[in-house]
């Protein structure tokens, strides 16, 4: 007689069967759901309320070697695109499952409970509802960082372009000068005609100039607008 194959699949129902009657069954499978329902809302509870810690545990033998960043690093992105890297007790967005579910993923391999979750995003989502290329990440120590997750859309490729500007002070008055200058070569012959020459094209460029800075003080004041390098890691949306 010839043995039957053993089939782990069947075998397995076998175990559970025995230990739980067909009719808890069903109810067994609702308290597992629920279960696991009670675990991601504690993560995303964990995710919406303020830092406790400053660090958490990494197995050295499970990390993802492209996941680690220093915070030095992460300052020249946010600089960069004038993006914000705060707590993400602050954040408006919607959290996807695929980032609750990476956290326990990471939270099994590493066998530990993950903390202290910051987030990289553009001012607007720490005020509004949007979806523009949140980063998730959870601190290692030592000013190291653990990318866990990043969802919805990418930054558009000109954003970096677009607030150049205001990176730093520096750029700012270049960009003055620079604009100042344009314009007084455009319109200097248009204001002084054939009586145009060097000491009046400096007259309008420092009138240019002073009023570009004044304007755009003026602008940036009432608005309550600060350069990208001193904002990254502000959670106020205004200059206070």
């Amino acid at each position: 007689m010839m043995l039957k194959p053993v089939n782990l699949q069947d075998k397995l129902v076998n175990v559970r069967n025995r230990e739980i009657k067909d009719a808890d069954i069903e109810s067994w499978i609702h308290d597992i759901f629920a279960d696991l329902d009670k675990a991601r809302e504690t993560t995303k509870q964990k995710l919406s309320s303020p830092d406790h810690i400053n660090n958490n545990y990494f197995n050295i033998d499970e990390v993802d070697p492209n996941a680690i960043f220093h915070i030095n690093q992460i300052k020249k992105l946010c600089i960069d695109y004038r993006l914000r890297f705060l707590d993400t007790s602050l954040f408006k967005g919607e959290y996807p499952e695929e980032a609750i579910t990476k956290i326990h993923e990471l939270e099994r391999i590493h066998d530990t409970k993950l903390d202290g979750f910051k987030i990289i995003a553009p001012s607007v989502l720490f005020r509004l509802k949007k979806a523009d290329d949140p980063v998730l990440f959870a601190p290692m120590g030592n000013d190291y960082y653990y990318l866990i997750h990043k969802w919805g859309n990418d930054l558009h490729p000109l954003r970096r372009l677009k607030f150049w500007c205001i990176k730093d002070v520096d750029n700012y008055i270049f960009t003055l000068v620079l604009v100042s200058f344009i314009l007084s070569l455009l319109s200097h012959t248009f204001f002084f005609r054939e009586q145009s020459n060097f000491t009046y094209f400096i007259v309008l460029f420092m009138f240019y100039f002073k009023g570009a800075v004044g304007l755009s003080l003026l602008y940036g004041i009432s608005l309550g607008k600060n350069f990208n390098k001193y904002i990254w890691q502000s959670k106020y949306d205004k200059v206070s």
